[in-house]
């Protein structure tokens, strides 16, 4: 057994070896990269929530999760003949330094913007990450959460000037889809109703990107908070020999809003 400090990513893959060893473990040995992509996606999402609501230590926790997930796959792959842990080190080192030559190189730059207009560049010309001839919105994941998807898509199209010109702008488009929304609600028309639902949530994307707000971590902080508000209402209707089935809607709002002041900076 290993003492505190000595543990490495060497000891980690061995700890991997000998769980996929024909003598190791029976769950271990059956998976494949295929299998552990949904665990890889399920601790990712652990990680943010360790960094929205969790300490230090269960951000460490999860991140370590999230790094077996790696190299666990990474391993399968080795077993495939395919790459190794050392491949894929070499890979991403080759890519940062090339898509960083303002730190690598003689590049000079002078805004963020200008660095993020490289990196394209860079993509596209000289990894040949974009076909010439493919749609400008090619090469997104569809698969990522729909506000994370609809952040980068909106980013994209902005780069080439195809965005509204400033923030207010945006606000005048979003109570635009609040009335249209409305409308729909008044026709009772399901599909036009999640239509104008859709619209809405895309048009506060956009003013999340004006504002230089992460819409994912953004709702999924108030949702973190909702949650704890709820489980304080619960925890003090129990002290008080109650439960929340028999409480009033004036009980439970009494109680959010105590929960809400104990929260407020300075209390």
């Amino acid at each position: 057994m290993k003492k505190t400090g000595e543990w490495k990513v060497e000891s980690l893959i061995d700890i991997i070896d000998r769980l996929r060893a024909p003598d190791g473990c029976m769950w271990d040995r059956q998976q494949t990269v295929q299998t552990v992509s949904r665990y890889l996606i399920d601790e990712a999402y652990e990680v943010l929530e360790a960094i929205g609501e969790g300490t230090a230590d269960d951000l460490k926790e999860e991140l370590g999760d999230l790094l077996f997930q790696i190299i666990f796959m990474v391993k399968i792959s080795e077993e495939e003949g395919l790459f190794d842990l050392s491949d894929v080190i070499e890979c991403i080192s080759e890519k940062m330094i090339r898509r960083h030559p303002h730190v690598f190189g003689d590049t000079a730059v002078s805004s963020v913007e200008e660095i993020k207009s490289n990196w394209e560049t860079i993509k596209k010309q000289l990894e040949g990450k974009e076909d010439r001839n493919a749609f400008l919105l090619s090469g997104i994941p569809i698969s990522l959460p729909s506000l994370t998807l609809a952040r980068k898509i909106t980013e994209k199209a902005s780069r080439i000037g195809f965005d509204w010109k400033n923030t207010d702008d945006v606000l005048h488009k979003i109570y635009e889809e609040i009335d249209e929304l409305k409308t729909a609600i008044s026709c009772d028309t399901p599909e036009l109703i999640s239509d104008e639902m859709g619209d809405i949530l895309f048009s506060l994307v956009n003013l999340s990107r004006f504002l230089n707000v992460d819409p994912e971590a953004a709702l999924r902080s108030t949702v973190n908070k909702f949650k704890r508000r709820f489980t304080f209402i619960e925890s003090a209707l129990k002290d008080r020999g109650s439960d929340i089935l028999s409480s009033t809607l004036e009980e439970m709002d009494d109680l959010w809003n105590q929960c809400k002041k104990n929260e407020e900076p300075g209390d």
